[in-house]
């Protein structure tokens, strides 16, 4: 018993260690550039002892209320079979039976534009993390700031350029880098905290209050910039599925949150010993003897912490093509361990290409500080409104604690939503304009398929017509196995109709494979497939998978074994449908301009068979125009 115990919680901690490597990162490298924002030009808040404090308190108590109280108490007990991240609670949200057709409309609008804005934090995080630790520089060695954004663009190229090698091979480096980072966050700050201990009055919220009346709305203004600290609290929730609940818990808890608050009570006492240093009071707590090291470990976690954000874009997208709201892509699996470790390439190089233009339009991270904040704050909003409706749907909590929770937490949301608004002219127009555009696609393609759905239905057969009809006198049935794949298992494809029809045959054994996805990450694999059997030796099956996996055609044959049905794959022909998209003006259909978008993204889908790893060379399509 003692030796189980022993066991678990040597698993806990090195699992604690591991989240320390990604999920971190982000929020961990705030310190590299948020006090001195908070008195930036941008605000022309006064330097003094008593705004120090009030920022410090105001940072201190942000880093309680937001990231441990809402997201390490509150939002991270809402876990869809263990996964985190905004797609999996919404898919909690509109469980069976827990809102109206109408309301669950709303909240499926609201959950996919709450995705779209973390593709722009996802450009945003690389860019402002990697450039800030990179000006560090200007402290060591002179130097050109042209030479310093050049660095930037190089060290992203080269972070973009190893996605393709798979984050597993540099994995194991993850999390002693970041180790080292909050040791090295520890060893800045507590020498001056001890050298002006009245810095430690921040503790006391009084600061925070007695910030605003004494600078009015240069005060509120300022939050926008006090926000910055604790960004990177989406990643907590999201990388939940990669690591459980505990170990982030613990990683905060009892290593990130102290090792951030000392750094940041050290810059607050370096800027009341000497206001001067404000240019990068982070690298100026460091001695010139160990500037070098400081520079090259803030870095490499910068780096850690992009590739975080980037992970996290892939598997989004990987969650969005999985339940319709975008067409398939290239998915690479750069591990044979790992079903989390995967790789876009048309992600990866639309989001190097957008992070490197915003390193070359805004050149410094003072000026990026503009496009950073709005996008975050809307989707924390957005992920507070989705967890308090967790709470009362299905944990069954009373509406009266609820409401209260709500008051609180959408009041917390609201003031540095609205004190980021500010940023909109400065470059937050940025993050939203992305987030419009992939909104658009999303909610396009979504729309674009259940006309298409409707199309089909209206020019083929159901299921059941075909195997309770008689065939023709005339029809051949050849030697093998035809597999006809089709979204809707109630319906007959298209491409096996006119298979029928046109060239009289059915195969001797013909499969109806209907690929579906749940709305929970995995399924169980002996749940997987349900296989019906019909007249003519025609079967039905369908496979399900959750939005977490992706569905292959080996896997799929495997799971039909487990039914008692075993085919060899070189002895499938499979018959899939190639559709041409019209747009055209027509009821019960979409703007133009939307069809035109969506005609486009079908065009440049990844094809079935190369998305399913369906042989290439066993392959026939059947093709037909349709009017959207």
């Amino acid at each position: 018993m003692n030796e189980q115990i022993q066991h678990d919680r040597s698993r806990l901690w090195k699992l604690t260690f591991g989240a320390l490597g990604i999920v971190f990162g982000d929020i961990a490298t705030s310190p590299l550039y948020s006090i001195r924002e908070c008195f930036s030009d941008h605000y022309g808040l006064s330097l003094t002892p008593d705004n120090i404090l009030g920022v410090l308190s105001l940072v201190i108590w942000s880093l309680i209320s937001i990231v441990s109280i809402k997201y390490i108490v509150f939002v991270l007990r809402a876990d869809n079979k263990g996964e985190g991240g905004i797609l999996s609670l919404l898919s909690l949200v509109l469980g069976p039976g827990k809102a109206s057709v109408g309301r669950k409309k709303w909240l499926v609008f609201l959950g996919i534009f709450g995705a779209a804005l973390l593709y722009g934090d996802g450009m945003i995080t690389p860019a402002i993390s990697v450039l800030s630790a990179v000006e560090g520089l200007q402290l060591a060695i002179p130097i050109q700031h042209n030479t310093i954004v050049l660095i930037t663009v190089l060290i992203l190229a080269g972070l973009f350029y190893l996605q393709s090698f798979g984050t597993g091979r540099i994995g194991f480096i993850f999390g002693p880098i970041i180790v080292m980072y909050l040791i090295m966050l520890v060893a800045l700050g507590l020498p001056q905290i001890l050298k002006t201990p009245y810095v430690l009055h921040a503790f006391n919220p009084y600061h925070a209050f007695a910030f605003f009346p004494a600078n009015g709305m240069v005060g509120f203004w300022t939050m926008g910039s006090v926000f910055l600290a604790v960004t990177g609290c989406e990643a907590l929730y999201a990388d939940m599925g990669h690591f459980g609940r505990k170990p982030i818990q613990l990683g905060w808890t009892y290593f990130v949150f102290p090792a951030l608050v000392i750094n940041y009570l050290g810059q607050g006492a370096l800027l009341i010993d000497n206001p001067t240093r404000l240019d990068n009071p982070f690298y100026h707590l460091a001695p010139s003897w160990a500037l070098w090291p400081v520079i090259t470990i803030a870095t490499l976690t910068t780096v850690v912490a992009s590739q975080a954000l980037i992970s996290g874009v892939f598997s989004l997208t990987r969650q969005a093509i999985s339940l319709g709201f975008c067409p398939r892509m290239k998915i690479n699996h750069t591990s044979s361990h790992e079903i989390g470790q995967i790789y876009i390439p048309a992600m990866n190089w639309a989001l190097m290409i957008c992070t490197i233009w915003l390193v070359l339009e805004f050149r410094t991270s003072s000026n990026m500080v503009g496009a950073y904040g709005i996008a975050v704050s809307l989707t924390m909003l957005i992920t507070t409104i989705f967890a308090l409706l967790v709470a009362m749907y299905r944990w069954k909590w009373k509406p009266v604690t609820v409401g209260v929770l709500a008051v609180i937490l959408i009041a917390v949301d609201l003031v540095y939503l609205i004190a980021n608004s500010i940023k909109i002219p400065n470059g937050g127009w940025f993050p939203l304009l992305i987030a419009l555009v992939i909104f658009s696609m999303m909610t396009t393609w979504k729309r674009g398929r259940r006309i298409l759905a409707v199309r089909l239905r209206a020019q083929s057969d159901t299921f059941e017509e075909l195997v309770n009809r008689p065939l023709p006198t005339d029809i051949f049935r050849p030697p093998g196995t035809a597999v006809f794949m089709t979204s809707d298992p109630e319906l007959v494809p298209p491409a096996m109709s006119r298979n029928i029809q046109h060239n009289r045959v059915l195969h001797e054994r013909t499969i109806l494979l209907s690929i579906l996805t749940r709305d929970i990450p995995r399924v169980n694999a002996a749940n997987r497939v349900r296989l019906d059997k019909y007249p003519h030796n025609v079967f039905r099956v369908t496979c399900s998978f959750g939005f977490m996996e992706s569905p292959t055609i080996q896997a799929v044959l495997a799971s039909m074994e487990t039914k008692g049905l075993t085919i060899p794959i070189d002895e499938i022909t499979f018959f899939l449908g190639r559709e041409t998209l019209i747009a055209a003006k027509r009821a019960g259909g979409m703007a133009i301009w939307r069809e035109h978008m969506f005609s486009f993204m079908s065009r440049n889908a990844y094809r079935a068979t190369q998305f399913f790893r369906i042989p290439p060379n066993q392959v026939v399509e059947i093709g037909s125009q349709i009017e959207l």
